[in-house]
Parts: structure tokens; C-alpha cells; sequence
């Protein structure tokens, strides 16, 4: 609807629109902007321009105004100039780059700008219309090049370095180019994977106009397993056909019998096409892998799709907030537990190291943290140096019950910071130093170290880093929360030799573990920093046209609806 509104407005107007900038503004024109300056009233204003800091907003705008000598924005006269249109256009699809229509009064001044040639229009009119299509307009640029609320607010520690972008230079360049589309692309962000999500939004708004896809009888049993019978058997082909799990009918693949693994072709046997299907839909939404149709994945299956878009929305959100990509460097997506290391300019996937990680637990005080820093240097079989608040919980209590605990775990009591500080006996004197903060505990090197045989440090206030792990099993599971916030990695040789590559010493993957499995501790500065972008996004859009969903662990797009004013969806497990 409001794509032909703007086209309807289009035909209207095509006419009388003139090229900008225009003459001149006269007395009288530069007046009535004069007065409608003086009279904005924020209450008046779009949401996304009350969201932000109205004053400033409206002094940005008068100083724009006043370098074009008061003369109109978007428009000669008292008609509308293309370039407004298409600026009208661009609101109205707003929601096209996950943000609201509604939140820059698409309609109301789509509808304003209509009634110009549908009545006599004043200067004065003219003026507080096109003062408000600028502050809408400037509300937009700005919420499409940074989002729409500060990270902070969130809790995410990254940069909001403003000082490169000026959304009164961009109204400019607005008004007076016919290359809208191309101005506004220029200001989102320039990595592949925001355009790839951008264009799974469009897709899951599709899907999500058919409700009934994620309608699935209940399950029967806890799970039906491969061969057995799913009265939602059609109802199941038809969501992961849909959701791009299964080939559409013409493009089935005729090695995938419907019934392999059952007898006959019974269509409410849980066959081998559907086990197929079930096994690629586990894969892209972040579960354990095992073709079955179990309560976790039908959980996931029958959430509502426009709780999908939603998941989408808020990730665009997030990845407006990041900074530019920097090279080299290493991205970890929390919800994702999956690390990618690009190995050149290109942030594609086939130019990047990608490996499992494990993060964070769900408690708000072991979450792993959002925020970016530098990887400076790697520690080859390093010393665990027992956090305060895990010393104070968890191991003292232990210690307590079981006075010879620090042995049984490779664990010394020290003085001083350095590798080199002395070591104390466990005497109870020295336990009550340790526990009112005098002395220190450290776990020592070797295979049953907590942080394995290998850590590649990033200095920042959390204490976090990545590092190996002697318990690589838990790499198994699907949901990888079981760190205190460090971030353990898969398989931390290939990461050594990513960040190490330019670091003189010939890095090879055989000297990376001689020095992990050799009997001495040892620091390598990095020729040259790397930078870590720990990120937070539950779904993600991959250049083989696949889209990944994950849970919200930590419970931040839940968080981000209520910053952002957007009320939870009905359905929402």
C-alpha cells in the first residue's frame, strides 16, 4: 500500500518537480522558514526525532537552513521536488532495513505533501512541512548509519565515534541528487553478510504471511525418531520446504527417497527426505544434529515466523552498531558459539578461518561480554591465574571441605603478578591471605590447565581472552555456555597460525605445538595487533542463500525490544 501511494505521488508531482538547489530563497520564504524554526515542537515530531536529543537536533537543522539562506529543502515554490518524493519513498520503506515507517511519519507526510496540490498552501504551511521531512529525514540517515539507540544503553562496549558523519551534509546531497537509493546504501554498513540479512528480511516477511506454515500437530513423545509414524508428517514437508531445508517438489532429488528407511511409501513415516530435511534445519538453527524430531527442535520449528523477522530486525540493529571492519581480525558471535577469522580484505566465508567456541553461561555475571579490543600477544603454556570472584565462590569453599584441593588441581599460591612470583605453601595463614587479597592463586601449566596449552591475549577491563581447553569434548554439544567468560576455541593451532602469520619466528602449524606441548612458559608479541570484535546476533544470512537462527542466551533481543519501544510478539516461547 504505501509502495503505490509513493508511486501515485510520483505521477502527481513529476511535472512540477525542479531540479535542486533552487533560486534564492526570497524575503517571504525565507521568513515563514524563519518562524517555522522558532515554533518546532518536539511532541510534533516523529518518534525517531523524539528519540534522540530534540534540541540538538533542531540547532543541526537551523544551521543547515541558515548556509542555504532560509530557502526551502524539497521543493520550488509550493511544489514537492522529486527528490522529496523519493526521500517519501525511502520512509515508507523503511521497514525494508529493519526500522519503522511509522517511527519518521512516512504517512502523515506522504499525505501532507499530497494535500499541497489538493488545496490553497501558504508559505507558512510549506515551511513547517518541509522542516518536518528534514528532521524525519535526518532522524533516518542517522539511524540507518548508526541505529537507532546508542550500544551503550544495550551494554555493549563498542565506539560511537560520530565525528565522520554529517547528517545535515547528507539532507544536502539528498535534495539536490536524483540517486537517493545509492546516497542511503553508502551509509549502512558495507559488509557482505548486513546486505545478505538485509535481503532474508524481505524473504521472512514473505513467509511470515503464512502463519499456518509453523502450525505442527503435537508431538506424540518426547521423539520420533527416523522411521517412525508423524501425524504432521505433510504439514513437516511443507515447513522445511518452505524454510528451504527440502528442494522444492520439481526439484526433489530423486536419491532421496520419501520413505528410505521405512517400509512402503507411508507419507506420515518420518522418512529419509524428512530426516534429510530435519538434519539441514538442526544445522542452520544452531541444534544438536540428529534427525530426529525432538522437543527442542520442534520448539524451534513451530516459532512463530514473525518472530524470525523480529530476530533479523534486531540483528540489523546490532550490526549498524559495529565499527568498520579492521584486517587482520577475528569476530566471535556469541549466540552463533562460532569464531571467523578473515583472511584477507574480504569478509566473505570462503576468506575466512571459522571454528567453534565455546562462551559465556548464562548468569549475568559469567556472560560473555560485547565489546572489541586488540589481540596483542599469545601465551604458550600459560598459567591460569584464578579470577577473585571464582576464587571466592567456588574455590575456597572447596578448599574448606577438601584441604588438599589446590594440590589435587595443580594449584599454587603466589606473591606478586609475574610468572616468576614466589611461590607459598598452602599453610592456613596463607589461605586467609589468599582470601582477603593478599596473595594470589594460579593454576600451573601443562594439559589439565583450565585454559589448555594456549591463550592469545586482547587487554581489556573484563579480563577476557580466548584460549584453548583441556575439556574439548564440550565442543560436542550444541548450546556451548559453559565458560566463566573467556572464550574457549576449537582448534587453537590454526588460530595461532592466523595470528601469527606476520609475527617473525616462521610460525609453522609443527612449531605452534612444539612450543604448546614443551615445558616452558613464554610470551609472543604480535608483529601487529589484531582486532577482536566479540558480537552479538541470533541470526545470520550466509552467501549460499542460507539463513541461521539461534537462541537468545542472554536474553538481549528481549532487552533491545524494550529499548527500542517494540512490543514482544504473541507466540514468543
Amino acid at each position: 500500500m504505501r509502495a503505490w501511494f509513493c508511486a501515485a505521488l510520483v505521477g502527481t508531482f513529476a511535472a512540477a518537480a525542479g531540479p535542486l538547489p533552487g533560486p534564492p530563497a526570497t524575503v517571504p520564504e525565507a521568513d515563514a522558514v524563519r518562524a517555522a524554526l522558532a515554533s518546532l515542537s518536539a511532541p510534533d515530531m516523529a518518534p525517531a526525532v523524539r528519540r534522540r536529543d530534540f534540541e540538538a537536533s533542531r540547532s543541526r537543522l537551523a544551521q543547515l537552513y541558515e548556509r542555504r539562506g532560509y530557502a526551502v529543502l524539497w521543493g520550488r515554490g509550493l511544489a514537492p521536488s522529486t527528490q522529496a518524493l523519493g526521500l517519501v519513498r525511502a520512509l515508507s520503506t523503511a521497514d525494508a532495513h529493519g526500522l519503522v515507517p511509522e517511527d519518521y511519519q512516512a504517512n502523515a507526510l506522504a499525505r501532507a505533501i499530497q494535500s499541497l496540490q489538493q488545496s490553497t498552501t501558504t508559505l507558512d504551511q510549506w515551511a513547517q512541512i518541509d522542516l518536518r521531512l528534514s528532521l524525519a529525514a535526518m532522524a533516518f540517515v542517522t539511524d540507518l548509519h548508526y541505529g537507532r539507540i546508542d550500544p551503550r544503553a544495550a551494554g555493549f562496549e563498542l565506539p560511537v565515534d560520530r565525528s565522520g558523519f554529517d547528517a545535515s551534509e547528507t539532507l544536502e546531497q539528498l535534495a539536490a541528487r536524483p540517486d537517493a537509493a545509492s546516497i542511503l546504501e553508502q551509509l549502512e554498513p558495507q559488509f557482505i553478510h548486513y546486505r545478505l540479512l538485509e535481503q532474508a528480511l524481505l524473504r521472512y516477511r514473505q513467509l511470515a504471511l503464512e502463519p499456518e506454515l509453523t502450525h505442527l500437530p503435537p508431538l506424540p513423545a518426547a521423539k520420533i525418531l527416523a522411521g517412525e509414524r508423524y501425524a504432521g508428517a505433510t504439514a513437516l514437508r511443507r515447513l522445511l520446504t518452505a524454510l528451504g531445508c527440502l528442494p522444492q517438489p520439481d526439484q526433489a532429488a530423486p536419491q532421496l527417497p520419501l520413505d528410505a528407511g521405512a517400509s512402503g511409501s507411508d507419507p506420515s513415516v518420518l522418512g529419509g527426505e524428512l530426516v534429510a530435511g530435519l538434519k539441514r534445519f538442526q544445522t542452520l538453527y544452531g541444534l544438536q544434529v540428529d534427525g530426529a524430531l525432538g522437543r527442542s527442535t520442534y520448539a524451534a520449528l513451530t516459532m512463530p515466523l514473525e518472530q524470525r523477522v523480529r530476530q533479523i530486525e534486531l540483528t540489523l540493529e546490532r550490526w549498524r552498531w559495529l565499527p568498520p571492519l579492521q584486517f587482520p581480525s577475528i569476530i566471535v558471535n556469541i549466540p552463533q558459539f562460532r569464531l571467523f577469522a578473515p583472511k584477507s580484505e574480504q569478509d566473505r566465508e570462503a576468506e575466512m578461518l571459522p571454528m567453534n567456541v565455546i562462551v559465556g553461561r548464562e548468569y549475568p555475571r559469567t556472560r560473555t561480554p560485547v565489546f572489541e579490543a586488540d589481540m596483542k600477544y599469545v601465551v604458550f603454556r600459560p598459567y591460569w591465574d584464578v579470577p577473585r570472584s571464582i576464587l571466592v565462590n567456588e574455590i575456597l569453599p572447596l578448599l574448606a571441605r577438601n584441604p588438599r584441593y589446590l594440590e589435587s588441581q595443580d594449584m599454587e599460591i603466589v606473591r606478586g603478578e609475574s610468572d616468576e612470583a614466589a611461590v607459598l605453601p598452602a599453610t592456613p595463614e596463607n589461605i586467609q591471605a589468599l582470601a582477603s587479597g593478599q596473595l594470589r592463586l594460579r593454576q600451573r601449566p601443562g594439559p589439565n590447565n583450565a585454559l589448555g596449552l594456549i591463550k592469545f591475549m586482547l587487554p581489556n577491563t573484563h579480563d577476557v581472552y580466548l584460549h584453548s581447553t583441556p575439556a574439548p569434548r564440550l565442543f560436542e554439544q550444541a548450546r556451548r555456555t559453559f565458560s566463566h567468560g573467556c572464550i574457549r576455541v576449537s582448534d587453537p593451532v590454526a588460530l595461532a597460525e592466523q595470528v601469527l602469520k606476520s609475527t617473525a619466528g616462521d610460525w609453522t602449524r609443527e612449531k605452534i605445538m612444539a612450543a604448546m606441548n614443551g615445558g616452558t612458559t613464554f610470551h609472543v608479541p604480535l608483529a601487529k595487533p589484531v582486532h577482536v570484535l566479540i558480537v552479538y546476533g541470533t541470526a545470520v544470512a550466509t552467501e549460499d542463500g542460507a539463513v541461521h537462527f539461534f537462541d537468545d542466551i542472554y536474553g538481549y533481543d528481549r532487552r533491545l525490544e524494550s529499548l527500542l519501544g517494540l512490543a514482544p510478539l504473541s507466540g514468543r516461547p
